[in-house]
């Protein structure tokens, strides 16, 4: 049965085009160019998908979805915005929108979107795509950018094998989180899950933590000690900044995983394990391989298969999504009702470099949160570093519409460099071509 959408909008070239292509995708599909109309559409007749823009002639499209929630409308809600009213998407999502896209709208994107939308039977069918939630803990975000799309991709790939996986990433990128996931989605989910920070193990102390010891095996072991390789026997072994780990330490390690054996320290007997390795590290692991700092048949060992964990700064466009995603832990935790984020505190998040990645974007809004008097957290609630670095990068570049005083001359060449194509002229000012007809008629440019 042919699938139908609603589609409101109240540019009517691009509706009729939507329309027109969607319906070549095998979708019925009935435009309106208002939430009134979209009311009595919804009343009449039902739709599977309904694809709202977010700013209309009557009411905008938040004030539609309320209804739709308020009326048990259970229609799929996917809203069309720009960047400038991102803040916006996320509180829909949080009202019960599916999705959100930007404008230009890429038609591919869009019917990926819909074909997502349309697999999901349910609204918990749907909530369980978009997050994943540990065993009493918080939701994971898992993003929207491309970037984050092939992470995810690679983790439901690989976590169902018996691979080794190797996670590198900046600190802060998330990479135990990233390692809980995989452990969540094998066949030992049900088995323990051993998070080893091999930084902060003592040299002298590795073997013992590794591997265990028996009593009276040196000076302080005062009692038998069960190794976290014995730990996580049947599950995971995570083995976190594993370039850390001395030397001598690697050869045993090597050994372990090969014969699948541990000796505790002091013991003359082995113990069976079977435990799956995952490790990670922020380090360069080939100049540690050149350096002789870091056994080469180990690195093969530990790299079945490999994942990179993009940095904060390549995946612009989770931004806002994680920023709410903290703001929501932030507020359950300070017992705080904070809303969300003014649109100036989004743009310094959006220019800063997050060099702590995202447990520096979660220590920021915990703080914002905490300071914050009104329902919108301020840049007066952010910390010095990133309000200086917003600053620095305050004069426009070329090709925005930042400066006021720079909006019509910006217009002017765009128009012309694109031959006065609107579309093609609103994206080289990423805008939406909405905005930009706004901004063509006051300055008489129409």
């Amino acid at each position: 049965m042919m699938k139908k959408i609603l589609l409101v909008e109240d540019d009517i070239t691009f509706s009729l085009m939507m329309r027109t292509w969607l319906g070549k995708k095998g979708y019925e599909v009935e435009c309106v160019s208002s939430v009134v109309d979209a009311k009595k559409a919804l009343l009449k007749n039902r739709f599977d998908v309904v694809l709202s823009d977010l700013r209309l002639p009557d009411y905008d499209g938040m004030e539609l979805l309320r209804w739709m929630k308020g009326e048990n409308v259970d229609s799929v809600f996917i809203i069309m915005t720009s960047y400038a009213d991102i803040q916006t998407a996320v509180e829909s999502i949080k009202l019960g929108a599916f999705d959100f896209i930007s404008k230009p709208v890429n038609p591919d994107k869009l019917l990926e979107k819909i074909q997502e939308a349309l697999s999901l039977n349910s609204e918990a069918q749907c909530a369980e795509a978009k997050t994943t939630r540990e065993n009493n803990g918080p939701v994971h975000i898992e993003g929207k950018s491309e970037k984050a799309k092939v992470l995810h991709e690679y983790i439901r790939l690989v976590a169902p094998t018996s691979m080794s996986i190797l996670i590198n990433g900046a600190s802060g990128t998330g990479k135990e989180f990233i390692a809980r996931m995989i452990h969540k989605e094998s066949a030992r989910k049900d088995k323990p899950f051993v998070a080893v920070d091999c930084g902060a193990i003592p040299r002298e102390l590795a073997s013992s933590e590794l591997f265990g010891h028996v009593k009276g095996s040196f000076t302080g072991a005062i009692a038998d000690k069960t190794g976290h390789f014995v730990e996580a026997n049947g599950g995971t072994l995570f083995l976190d900044e594993i370039g850390n780990l001395p030397y001598e330490i690697q050869v045993q390690l090597l050994r372990a995983l090969q014969e699948r054996k541990v000796k505790p320290v002091g013991s003359n007997s082995e113990i069976k394990v079977d435990v799956r390795i995952i490790a990670a590290t922020n380090e360069d692991m080939d100049l540690a391989l050149e350096q002789n700092a870091f056994r080469e048949d180990l690195y093969h060992r530990i790299n079945e298969f490999s994942i990179q964990v993009p940095t904060l700064s390549e995946r612009k466009e989770d931004i806002a999504l994680f920023a709410n995603h903290f703001l929501d832990l932030a507020n359950e935790e300070l017992n705080k009702s904070v809303v969300g984020f003014e649109k100036e505190t989004l743009d310094v998040f959006q220019n800063y470099s997050w060099p702590g990645n995202l447990r520096q974007m979660k220590n920021v809004v915990k703080r914002a949160t905490l300071l914050a008097k009104g329902s919108l957290i301020g840049k007066d609630e952010l910390p010095h570093e990133l309000l200086s670095a917003s600053e620095r990068k305050a004069e426009p570049a070329s090709g925005s519409l930042r400066d006021e005083n720079h909006e019509r001359i910006l217009i002017v060449n765009a128009l012309k460099s694109t031959n006065n194509n609107k579309t093609k002229a609103a994206v080289l000012l990423k805008i939406d071509r909405k905005t930009l007809y706004n901004k063509m008629k006051l300055y008489g440019l129409d």
